[in-house]
């Protein structure tokens, strides 16, 4: 049974848009292939690890039939990359096998029954309904991802704070050393909910999403968030826990603060970085009269020293940051120049923002170097 006859690139695109979730080591071999549903010439490609589901869909099926099989999913798409552009390719089902050919290149793939493939139920009322264009969705994202948790037990810092409030939408992110904030206005929103969106999620949508005015529809209900978009569906369930309240970290009476190149400073801190260790990113941020300092050291006395002229005119400052965390911020964030405000306390942390745009906002705690 002929299930679709396309071109490579063309069956390549959803397979691609849906695998970047399958797991290549999971306790459930089904969990590894995709559940391709045919019905008619439209042709559905999911994946799911049992958090997160994507959908998406093709119009390349042959015939009018229904018809569904899993097949796994690293497999085939090695085999499509590795054949040639020219010439269509045609998935077939034959014997519980799945054909894969494409001129005189052929290959029989197992499948597994589809009846045994794990979908995530959706609610039936979503309590939180909002459309925003995807490169703001994209941006608010790209703006705090970078701060998330990895691998913490305190789960709940293993995600993104998503804050929905009437004409607001917040996105806010944080490890415990350092936390990103930044928003947008948005429409349609009646009341306050805020959601903890696990981090393979996120970094799955700034994957999918593109730099473009076209909507992204985000539904909310208890447990579960979808994200459709084009041909794309993605549904995850949510982080449960609480999340560690954001207005109190970001603090709002700094009244010392200097702007700075954002490239330069970027560079400084890079070439400081290469005296760091792995175990000690510390750097050494002095502020003096209009200079800054960045220094760095290590086990071998060996010592690393650049110097920034800055608009600066209050009293000196020694205090010490872990460089990742700086470098990361200023990866992300794009502008030419950034705001950076200090206390006079070498243990108050510092807040980096940015002249362009006012919701964002970056604290990072110092560190004993």
């Amino acid at each position: 049974m002929q299930l679709v006859q396309t071109t490579r690139d063309a069956l390549l695109k959803p397979l691609s848009t849906v695998a970047g979730i399958v797991e290549r080591r999971n306790t459930l071999p089904i969990l590894a292939n995709i559940l391709l549903r045919k019905e008619g010439n439209n042709v559905a490609f999911i994946a799911t690890d049992l958090e997160v589901q994507i959908t998406t869909h093709a119009e390349f099926g042959v015939g009018d039939s229904n018809e569904s099989t899993t097949v796994a999913a690293r497999k085939l798409l090695d085999i499509l990359r590795a054949l040639p552009e020219v010439g269509d390719v045609t998935l077939s089902q034959v014997s519980g096998k799945l054909t894969v050919q494409s001129g005189k290149s052929r290959f029989n793939l197992q499948t597994l029954g589809a009846a045994e493939f794990p979908t995530l139920s959706q609610p039936e009322k979503w309590d939180v309904s909002l459309s925003l264009p995807q490169k703001t969705l994209k941006h608010l994202f790209n703006m705090v991802h970078f701060a998330m948790a990895q691998q913490d037990i305190r789960y709940y810092l293993n995600g993104l704070l998503f804050v929905f409030e009437p004409g607001f939408v917040r996105a806010v992110a944080t490890d415990g050393h350092r936390l990103a904030h930044s928003g947008t206005t948005v429409e349609g929103i009646t009341e306050k909910h805020d959601v903890i969106v696990p981090r393979k999620t996120v970094l799955e949508i700034q994957r999918l999403l593109a730099d473009s005015d076209d909507p992204v529809a985000i539904d909310v209900a208890p447990g579960q968030i979808r994200f459709r978009f084009g041909d794309v569906e993605l549904v995850s369930k949510l982080v449960e826990g609480k999340f560690p309240d954001f207005t109190r970290v970001i603090p709002n009476n700094y009244t010392r603060f200097f702007e700075i190149n954002r490239e330069a400073l970027q560079g400084s801190l890079q070439r400081a970085a290469i005296l760091t260790t792995d175990k000690l990113k510390g750097v050494r941020i002095q502020l003096s009269d209009h200079l800054l300092k960045i220094s760095s050291t290590n086990a071998e006395q060996e010592e690393a020293l650049e110097e920034l002229d800055i608009d600066y005119g209050h009293e000196p400052l020694d205090v010490g940051f872990n460089v990742g965390y700086l470098l990361d911020v200023l990866a992300n964030v794009k502008t030419e120049t950034i705001k950076w405000a200090v206390q006079p306390d070498v243990n108050a942390s510092a807040l980096i923002t940015s002249p362009d745009d006012e919701q964002f906002k970056y604290v990072v705690m110092p560190m004993r170097i």
